[in-house]
């Protein structure tokens, strides 16, 4: 490790912290599912026997799994209340988990309704569910039902690291085709809606409300967006081995409100990049006429920003992501990056307020992306780099609670900001733990999006 120093500025006041709404948006979801179990519980007539507990058990999760589809698109239509103020690798995560409690729901819904239709009528298993087919809207129901459990597949974290970053991309979007053909078998089949026009009516404003979001942030915003600012490559320069910033113009880019420590969205308008967008941070504090992005080449799309040429018509989303002053509770901060983690963390490094410090992790200094920039920072904020970097031999270096406690004296009054890949940034969560830093004071966000 290697430190620079130089003499201390005046740095500016601390931002106000603003509480998150992750805990009220949760409760509201949560009070979504008891309503659905509810709205089974009053439509529902005495149960008997083992068929109608199979079958009533079947109708609950049927019941809970449409609800989990709406739950599953309506966290996926990047809300700015959830994107921004939230998180969007939180946001991310509980997509996921609602996506593991949909192909679960899902599954028990099929299994637990054919069980018991089987042991009402007496018939196999099998013939029931041959029988069952016939029933109306129940094609489109098994289509949905067959888009669900491959896309629940293909996001299962072993398969999901064999596939392209575009590939999975592709195939998640038929979500939405799978829901749309499911929601018709729940109106015409489920019995909770059959002559309860109140019912119906609340399912519907269910599913419409979720099409509505999707239709304003995902279409509509974008497209406005866009259409107002005119965004265009203006550079490409290599910073690292496989390491590059892109710089984009555009018009009155100060009217998007980014900030430092936010990504965006990106879609390069030249041919083999055009159909997919990927997440990339600023690297640099947004100007009013200019945004940068620092991208490592970790995929198909990322390798290709090599290639982009001056005038590339640029399709952004955003801004995205709570990893910003309004974070912060005190007035000392470390961040803590590594690999391309270091993009939104140098942006945060020349603009967070107070005291800073920064500790970037890297293989081999040649690694080292924006070092220059972040020297330069140092010296006119007085504050410090560190570089973790591996020995002669390859050894890592450790940055564990002790060495935490020394190098930072008093850290557990600190904000921490955490930036780098997910086994990265779990180790050195758990090192800062163990350090005494608070849960609350440490922000990170997550590459696994």
């Amino acid at each position: 490790m290697t430190t620079v120093e130089a003499g201390r500025a005046a740095p500016p006041r601390p931002a106000r912290s603003r509480r998150s709404p992750a805990a009220p948006v949760l409760a509201l979801l949560w009070a979504g599912a008891a309503a659905v179990l509810a709205l089974w519980w009053t439509g529902a007539g005495s149960v008997t026997g083992a068929a109608g507990w199979l079958t009533g058990a079947g109708r609950i999760a049927g019941l809970l799994c449409g609800y989990s589809c709406a739950v599953l698109v309506g966290l996926m239509a990047r809300v700015p209340l959830l994107e921004v103020r939230i998180g969007s690798d939180r946001v991310a995560r509980w997509h996921a988990m609602a996506g593991r409690y949909t192909v679960s729901l899902l599954v028990a819904h099929v299994v637990l309704i054919l069980a018991g239709y089987s042991a009402e009528d007496g018939t196999p298993l099998v013939g029931e569910a041959l029988a069952v087919v016939h029933l109306p809207d129940m094609l489109k129901a098994l289509a949905g039902t067959a888009v669900l459990l491959a896309v629940g597949f293909l996001s299962a974290r072993a398969v999901r690291r064999r596939v392209t970053h575009e590939f999975w991309y592709y195939v998640h979007l038929l979500t939405y085709a799978a829901v749309f053909l499911a929601f018709g078998h729940q109106i015409g089949l489920g019995e909770e809606f059959t002559g309860s026009p109140v019912a119906t009516g609340l399912w519907y404003a269910l599913y419409l409300g979720v099409a509505a979001l999707v239709l304003w942030f995902r279409i509509l915003t974008p497209v406005r967006l866009n259409l107002r600012h005119r965004m265009r490559v203006e550079s490409v320069r290599q910073e690292a081995p496989d390491v590059y910033s892109v710089l984009v113009r555009g018009r009155r880019l100060d009217e998007l409100g980014a900030r430092s420590g936010q990504f965006f969205r990106w879609r390069f308008l030249r041919p083999g990049m055009s159909w997919t967008s990927n997440p990339y941070s600023l690297s640099a504090p947004p100007r009013p006429d200019l945004l940068r992005v620092t991208v490592k080449a970790l995929g198909d799309h990322s390798a290709a920003v090599a290639g982009l040429r001056p005038g590339t018509r640029v399709w952004a989303e955003g801004p995205y992501g709570s990893l910003t002053a309004d974070r912060a509770t005190a007035h000392r901060s470390l961040l803590i990056a590594a690999g391309v983690g270091i993009t939104p963390l140098r942006a945060l490094f020349e603009t967070l307020p107070g005291d800073v410090s920064l500790i970037y992790r890297a293989r081999t200094a040649q690694d080292l992306a924006l070092s220059a920039e972040l020297e330069e920072i140092a010296g006119r904020r007085g504050s410090q780099v560190l570089y973790a970097l591996n020995g002669p031999r390859g050894e890592r270096p450790r940055i564990d609670p002790a060495w935490l406690r020394a190098a930072f004296p008093g850290i557990a009054g600190y904000d921490v900001y955490l930036c780098g890949p997910h086994g990265f940034a779990q180790e050195l969560y758990a090192a800062l733990r163990s350090a005494g830093v608070p849960d609350r004071r440490i922000h990170h966000e997550s590459f696994a999006l």
